[in-house]
């Protein structure tokens, strides 16, 4: 009679769960986030794995760029505010280097400002046009974000703060730009260049052995933070 009541119990235990669309189903393995193929739901930071977010900005010349129009190839984003001390350790030389050696080598380098007007780091008209000068940067196009919905739609939260999407459209990096996360220019020295490697990963045909980098650097001056 146990035996018996033990079997029905079961039966009926399957068919709950086949009635409930097998919810308590074996749950899905944990994986990096380089093997997620699923969006991130909204007010989340899109990680790696996911889809890189569609946008459209314009850039300092006045033209509009989508993300879209560069499908097919390697895209760096990477977020500045040329008055922080942070961009500026690595503006001394440092990222224009990289930049160069990304564009070579067919990247799209693709700088956004994300600051709110009247704050630190927003350019617009002729001092967007010059800013490629006063910075000596190799990026592909500088863009203007001066809602910040472009930046929030990515996450990005400080400057700098770097993305590297797949030829695909897939996010394969996020987050700072290497572990020395300090000001000084020395640390530049022995520093370990995130995006570098996720880049070398990439042209080698291997998944991104460090995908995420907590990003440090001074807070994007999004709209609200304006008068705060």
């Amino acid at each position: 009679m146990k035996n018996r009541l033990t079997i029905t119990f079961a039966a009926l235990s399957a068919l709950t769960l086949a009635a409930c669309g097998q919810q308590a189903a074996e749950p899905a393995p944990k994986t990096e986030a380089a093997t997620t193929e699923q969006a991130a739901a909204p007010g989340q930071t899109p990680m790696a794995g996911q889809p890189a977010p569609a946008f459209t900005l314009v850039d300092s010349e006045g033209t509009q760029r989508s993300l879209a129009d560069f499908r097919g190839k390697t895209v760096i984003l990477e977020w500045t505010n040329e008055g922080c001390p942070y961009v500026k350790k690595h503006y001394t030389g440092a990222m224009q280097a990289l930049q160069r050696e990304a564009v070579a080598d067919g990247v799209v380098w693709i700088t956004i400002i994300s600051s709110a007007p009247g704050t630190q780091g927003y350019v617009e008209g002729d001092a967007a046009r010059e800013w490629r000068t006063r910075n000596n940067a190799a990026s592909s196009y500088l863009l203007l974000d001066p809602t910040g919905e472009v930046g929030k739609r990515y996450g990005a939260q400080t400057t700098p703060d770097m993305r590297i999407i797949d030829a695909e459209g897939t996010l394969r990096f996020v987050g700072g730009i290497d572990d020395k996360p300090t000001n000084k220019v020395e640390d530049l020295e022995g520093a370990n260049n995130f995006v570098r490697a996720a880049l070398t990963d990439l042209e080698a045909g291997r998944p991104v052995a460090t995908a995420f980098a907590t990003p440090y650097g001074c807070a994007i001056k999004y709209p609200e933070t304006v008068g705060t």
